[in-house]
């Protein structure tokens, strides 16, 4: 209720402030109310980075977690100022929109929750995991399962998977990774934001399959590692490719980025062949346009979309990241991010000198 509370107000602040024509940035601007929508990996991170970015800037953020398809569709659409995604866009994508640029916010994990009874510790493997969401391995006390959970009492019932059922950058990311572990699951399936799951039980958004995990016995599904973690919801170790058996962690996650970003920052870290890697990271994008005149926008809406991005990537938002159980942006992705913001323009002017 406290949160609901700080929420609501901060947003009244800053309404106030947009009212009033005041503002906490740097006084050569009106504040603005921003809209956008997208990923719901992140929404936990995204929150409380809002409110903050409201306290100090003045502007209003106000973010629809409608799932990283939705969201690259309303950008699509020009209806907002950034989409969010958990799936950096294809190179088809791209060539059907005007020219963007992808600014990664923090990194984080997507974790393999399970509801099993007495079953306090489980471990995974990629191809396991694969055969289980392609309905191969059917029944918890599979022979596989239980040689990689020695001394663990697998219950005689059938695996309940659980999915989303909206485009999804963490179903993109969870098919990824299974693209890369396994040959079956990459001729069958492949990856993407959404993906025809043979079997199982579908839900709406991060919240919904979290939701569907807890209250459902003998379920597993994927979802961000903070969903899991605010629901009390038990989540696997998951075998990273030098073998090891890795929890999330910002440490894991970091691990997974330690190769090399491209000037882009479009980039997969699943699977990272790097020791202590949590196997199932990846990074999260705000997307917006390059060219910042689109739908009526002004250019004082143009400069505030860049200042929020820059204070995303300001040591003070990206320590807020380990709080929330995500992770904070490497050194090299913030830079390259930076030069990137820099070519951003309003009438073909561009905005940070």
């Amino acid at each position: 209720m406290k949160k609901i509370l700080s929420s609501v107000m901060t947003l009244i602040f800053a309404l106030a402030m947009v009212s009033c024509g005041g503002n906490a940035n740097s006084g050569a601007r009106e504040a603005q109310e921003l809209s956008g929508a997208g990923a719901t990996f992140p929404l936990p991170f995204y929150n409380v980075v809002f409110e903050e970015f409201a306290q100090v800037n003045g502007d209003a953020v106000a973010y629809g977690g409608i799932g990283s398809g939705g969201g690259v569709r309303n950008l699509r659409d020009k209806i907002v100022d950034f989409a969010g995604s958990d799936a950096f866009l294809s190179e088809k994508e791209m060539a059907d929109m005007n020219p963007v640029i992808h600014i990664p916010t923090c990194m984080g994990a997507v974790v393999l929750a399970y509801n099993l009874e007495g079953v306090n510790e489980l471990k995974l493997s990629g191809e396991v995991i694969a055969d289980i969401f392609a309905g191969e391995i059917k029944m918890w006390n599979d022979a596989r399962l239980a040689a990689l959970n020695p001394g663990v009492t697998l219950p005689a019932e059938a695996i309940i998977p659980v999915f989303r059922s909206d485009g999804s950058g963490t179903t993109f990311v969870f098919t990824d990774y299974l693209t890369k572990v396994s040959p079956m699951w990459a001729s069958k399936y492949g990856a993407g934001k959404s993906v025809n799951f043979p079997s199982g039980q579908a839900a709406k958004g991060n919240p919904g399959v979290a939701g569907v995990i807890k209250q459902t016995k003998n379920a597993i599904g994927y979802v961000g590692s903070e969903y899991a973690f605010a629901q009390k919801i038990a989540y696997a170790q998951i075998q990273n490719q030098r073998g090891e058996f890795v929890e999330p962690s910002s440490e894991s996650i970091s691990a997974a980025a330690s190769g090399e970003i491209p000037a882009d920052t479009r980039c997969s870290i699943t699977n990272a062949d790097a020791a202590g890697a949590y196997p199932i990271s990846t990074f999260t994008w705000m997307i917006i346009y390059k060219e910042q005149n689109y739908s009526d926008r002004s250019k004082d809406q143009a400069v505030a979309t860049l200042d929020l991005l820059q204070y995303i990537l300001s040591d003070e938002a990206q320590h807020i990241t380990s709080e929330v159980h995500y992770a904070p942006l490497p050194a090299k992705a913030k830079e390259l991010s930076m030069t990137n913001l820099k070519t951003v323009t309003f009438d073909g002017v561009t905005i940070l000198q």
